[in-house]
């Protein structure tokens, strides 16, 4: 486990990239997942017509939107390959944060008595009231911290149209708007995490009739400190990328994330931070779900 204020730290490249993976780099119990959806109508692209920078505000827009969690509830797998080990976990929204059950660990099922704490681990979740609130706390909380960075990318990034815009195509042949970032040298971090996106820039592609994020690929190019360097130190040639897919009804998810950093924490302990996980295998449920009821659902694929 990271250091505790560097749970603020260390996820802050990641909650700008998609919003909910604070919660995937800490890994808290039952929270192996923080992607929201929304039923809500989109904000579309009427027209190609948009500078770089009216695209990248139209895609924020959007992007705060999949954190909602409104009337649409998903179920899917998880493949996570991180310092943690490797691990694939069955995954459930609910209207207060996702739970998950580890399905297999190292490449392998879980053990009989792995599965047994598994399943106490759910148990315990479901019926403790002291848990159940901490869950929902630390969901909104991981929402609150990707809500604020997600706002603050058109004012701390200039963006440019990228060459080649006529040829840029999703596999699927829907068109697609390529914006390259960087800092915006005249902007000044208003918090301690969004002092990360100084150090940060890349390329973003663009679904040109919908306005959503289908791919980000950026790199740490420079050094950065978090807290005058205290509270960490991010050393430049980091990676961070992820795809963002649509699984129907305009609900919008990522498919796959790579997050790899180098971060000295607390001027004490340098940690390389590398993180590789794929999404699969979506199913649309019925909602609205309560943790309790995505848990009960966990469950019953354990008798």
């Amino acid at each position: 486990m990271f250091f505790p204020r560097l749970k603020i730290a260390l996820p802050a490249y990641t909650a700008v990239l998609l919003a909910h993976l604070l919660f995937l780099t800490t890994d808290p119990a039952g929270a192996a997942a923080l992607y929201g959806n929304t039923q809500s109508s989109p904000s579309s692209s009427s027209s190609p017509q948009r500078s770089a920078q009216q695209w990248a505000a139209l895609a924020t827009k959007n992007q705060l939107l999949i954190l909602t969690h409104q009337g649409s509830y998903l179920r899917y797998r998880t493949h996570a390959v991180s310092q943690k080990g490797d691990r694939v976990r069955d995954v459930i929204e609910s209207k207060d944060g996702s739970v998950a059950r580890t399905l297999m660990d190292g490449g392998k099922p879980l053990t009989p008595e792995a599965n047994d704490a598994e399943r106490a681990r759910l148990q315990d979740l479901a019926s403790s009231p002291d848990a159940l609130a901490k869950h929902i706390k630390e969901d909104l909380s991981g929402r609150k911290l990707a809500a604020d960075l997600i706002s603050l990318m058109p004012e701390a990034m200039t963006y440019t149209l990228a060459p080649g815009q006529a040829d840029a195509h999703s596999p699927s042949g829907t068109p697609l708007v390529v914006l390259d970032f960087q800092p915006n040298p005249k902007w000044n971090p208003p918090t301690t995490p969004s002092e990360a996106l100084t150090g940060f820039r890349g390329r973003v592609w663009i679904d040109a009739s919908s306005g959503f994020v289908t791919r980000v690929d950026g790199e740490i190019f420079r050094s950065v400190n978090i807290g005058w360097g205290m509270l960490a130190h991010v050393y430049p040639g980091g990676r961070l990328s992820f795809e963002q897919i649509n699984v129907g009804n305009n609900r919008w998810i990522y498919s796959h994330f790579v997050d790899q950093a180098r971060v000295r924490a607390l001027m004490l302990k340098t940690l390389d931070v590398s993180t590789e996980i794929t999404a699969s295998d979506f199913q649309t449920l019925p909602g609205p779900l309560t943790v309790q009821q995505a848990i009960a659902l966990l469950l019953k694929e354990t008798k």
